[in-house]
């Protein structure tokens, strides 16, 4: 039986476990969890998936998410105001 697992790893090299998978340009919260487009406002913590890669061994798939943080203007022009 092969083990699949999933996480995201923030740009200071932290890695968190989640339980669903992701796109390239998702924009996400803090935890992993897809953000709805516009946000309501751009006074959030926010990241990009930029890169997805996939490691396969004998008995386990781990795949990364690989995030960048969204700067604040980026934030700005994907919120409503």
């Amino acid at each position: 039986m092969i083990s699949l697992e999933k996480r995201i790893i923030y740009p200071e090299g932290d890695i968190q476990e989640i339980d669903h998978k992701l796109k390239i340009n998702q924009v996400v919260g803090l935890n992993g969890i897809p953000l709805n487009l516009p946000l309501e406002t751009s006074k959030i913590i926010a990241y990009r998936v930029f890169k997805v890669s996939t490691k396969t061994n004998r008995n386990e798939e781990i795949t990364n998410y690989h995030l960048e943080l969204i700067d604040k203007f980026e934030l700005e022009s994907l919120s409503i105001k």
